[in-house]
Order: C-alpha cells, then sequence, then structure tokens
C-alpha cells in the first residue's frame, strides 16, 4: 500500500458529479481531478497521462499516451466499445454491475403485466367502468405460477430473474457459456442447447451482452422454434434480437408479446425525435416499450458508486480488484 497519494480523474458528465461522494467514501489516500465534456477536450489530455486511476464510460476523442495508467473503472456494465489495444499496456479495465436487482423487478413486472394485462384493463375500466366488465367474471387473464422462464445469459441480472420467478411457483430453465452451480434456483443447458429452452420457456428473458457471437442470434429461424404463445423480453442489447424478424413476430402474433427495453437506434446531439427502431413497435399492442432505463433506481446507482469506492481503495491498497475484463495492450511511452 502506498503511503503516497495516487491521481484519480473522473471523467464524464455523471461521473464527474460524483466527486464529493468518493472523496467521502475513499479510506485510501488520492488526488481527485474532474473532467466532463462540458469542458474543453484539451484539459482531458492534459489530466489523463498524470492519473494512475481513471473512472470513466465512453469518452469521444483520441486519448493521449497515458503510460501511469493502471486502472480504468466504467461505471456502468457495457463494454463493447472499449478494447485492450485501446488502453495502455498493463492497464487494468473493470466494469460495475448493481443493476441486476433493478432490472430483475422489472422484467417480473413485464411478465406480470403481458399475463394480467393490467395496464389496458385499468384503461378499459376508467373509459367504460362497467360496459365491457362484469364483477367477478372477466375479463380472464393468465398467471405466472407453472410457466416456464427460459433465461438465455445467466450472470448477475439472471440469478436475480430465476430467484424472483421461482418466488412466483415458476420453473426457471437457463442457457449460458458458464454452468454455475445453482439447481436451485435454474436447471442448466449450453447455448448448444438454445433450441431446446426456446421450443419449452413461456418466456424468454435475453440477458446477454453484445459480441459477435451473440450479434443477431435471435433471429427468424429462432423464433420459429418458440411457442405461439410465448413471450420476449430483452433487457440485453437491442442487436442481440434481428430488429426485423422481432417486428414480424409481433406483427404477425406469431409470439405473443415482447418488452423491450433495449433498442437499434438511440439519439444522438440531443435528437429526441430519433425513433428507437426502424419498424414502428409503437403501433403494436403486443408490445411493451421502455426507452433503455429497466435498471435506473437510485438504490442502484448507490450500490453501484459503493462499488467503485471499494475498488479504488482496493487498487491502492495492491490487493485484487474486482469486476477484471481485461488488460490493456497499447504501448504508450
Amino acid at each position: 500500500m502506498t503511503t503516497e497519494p495516487l491521481n484519480l480523474l473522473l471523467a464524464g458528465k455523471n461521473t464527474a458529479t460524483r466527486k464529493d461522494l468518493i472523496q467521502q467514501s475513499l479510506t485510501t489516500l488520492w488526488n481527485i481531478s474532474t473532467w466532463s465534456e462540458d469542458e474543453n477536450f484539451g484539459r482531458f489530455v492534459e489530466l489523463l497521462p498524470k492519473a494512475d486511476a481513471v473512472v470513466a464510460g465512453s469518452i469521444k476523442g483520441t486519448w493521449p499516451s497515458a503510460p501511469n495508467l493502471k486502472l480504468r473503472q466504467v461505471p456502468h456494465t457495457g463494454i463493447n466499445w472499449v478494447s485492450p489495444n485501446d488502453m495502455p499496456k498493463g492497464c487494468i479495465v473493470c466494469n460495475t454491475f448493481g443493476h441486476e436487482i433493478a432490472i430483475a423487478e422489472y422484467i417480473l413486472a413485464c411478465m406480470l403485466d403481458l399475463a394480467i394485462g393490467l395496464s389496458k384493463i385499468d384503461r378499459t375500466f376508467k373509459k367504460d367502468f362497467w360496459a365491457d366488465y362484469h364483477p367477478g367474471i372477466g375479463p380472464n387473464h393468465l398467471e405466472l405460477y407453472g410457466k416456464t422462464a427460459g433465461i438465455i445469459g445467466y450472470g448477475h441480472i439472471g440469478r436475480e430473474v430465476a430467484a424472483r420467478a421461482n418466488a412466483f411457483g415458476m420453473k426457471s430453465i437457463a442457457v449460458s457459456r458458464t454452468i454455475y452451480p445453482a439447481p436451485e434456483l435454474a436447471s442448466f443447458k449450453t447455448m448448444a442447447d438454445i433450441d431446446q429452452l426456446l421450443a419449452t420457456a413461456d418466456y424468454i428473458i435475453l440477458a446477454l451482452p453484445l459480441s459477435d457471437e451473440t450479434n443477431g442470434l435471435i433471429d427468424a429461424d429462432k423464433f420459429s422454434k418458440m411457442k405461439s404463445d410465448a413471450v420476449l423480453i430483452n433487457v440485453g442489447r437491442g442487436h442481440v434480437v434481428d430488429e426485423s424478424a422481432l417486428y414480424s413476430a409481433l406483427l404477425e402474433k406469431r409470439i405473443r408479446g415482447a418488452a423491450i427495453d433495449v433498442w437499434y437506434q438511440y439519439p444522438k446531439d440531443g435528437d429526441a425525435d430519433c425513433a428507437p427502431s426502424k419498424h414502428p413497435f409503437e403501433n403494436l399492442e403486443n408490445a411493451i416499450m421502455t426507452p433503455h432505463c429497466s435498471g435506473s433506481t437510485d438504490a442502484m446507482r448507490d450500490r453501484r458508486w459503493t462499488f467503485i469506492t471499494s475498488n479504488l481503495d482496493r487498487f491502492a491498497r495492491g490487493e485484487p480488484i474486482e469486476n477484471f475484463c481485461f488488460e490493456g495492450t497499447r504501448p504508450d511511452v
């Protein structure tokens, strides 16, 4: 453990605002600098080479040589936009979770709404009162009890989903690159068995990162394997599912419904009118659409920044840091 303060750069608009919180929570010695996208990029270029560690997501612009940099802590989960070649040799890149509880609750809420139709029933009853309904008789709806949740990608989110689904009396099955010893939560298959899961599951939950292997994984052929009353819930990345195949499956009602929180097009430079897809999912009654917000809770943010602070302390003490992703290979001098 060093007795001299290390240099920490908090880079990015949201990250820079956490300076006071981090400074109060750290138990090791750090000099903390901040930079936001509102400032000139030249200041970032000036600060980074002095940093031993940086907390930063995706920062546009060419990063300068930074031979002192030994840790890049990403303040969220996805890191598909950065590679070992982008970071100085020996710099460890870590990500951050903490979102799995909020997302699992979102998934169960979607499952319940698509089973019960609560939001639709509410809108209809407020409009027409008893015209379409009879007390104690209708409208009929489905139950989650006894249904099967098929989880594709059994990481932090998948395990939380299985725990909650099981509490509703559901059966959970999962496919993943890694087999976890948790039979009390879910039965496991490998990714080679994905077609079996698709043919069995009533609710198919996608909690996968985007990679060469997962891009377009759920295509028209995969939709043909699903039950006609299956529901797809995507909280991983939009492009894991073929955009046109998903729209067609919903439009033609070859599956019962979908809840989509991750998309194919995102706004740039404040373009709030950017459509999330080239297809009009907003016109489909069997699709729930949300703006990539399934993990957005204050408690999630607290968990993430508590983890980040702890990881910085571990780094300063020379202890193993958590959530290792990869090590940089760029030969900075």
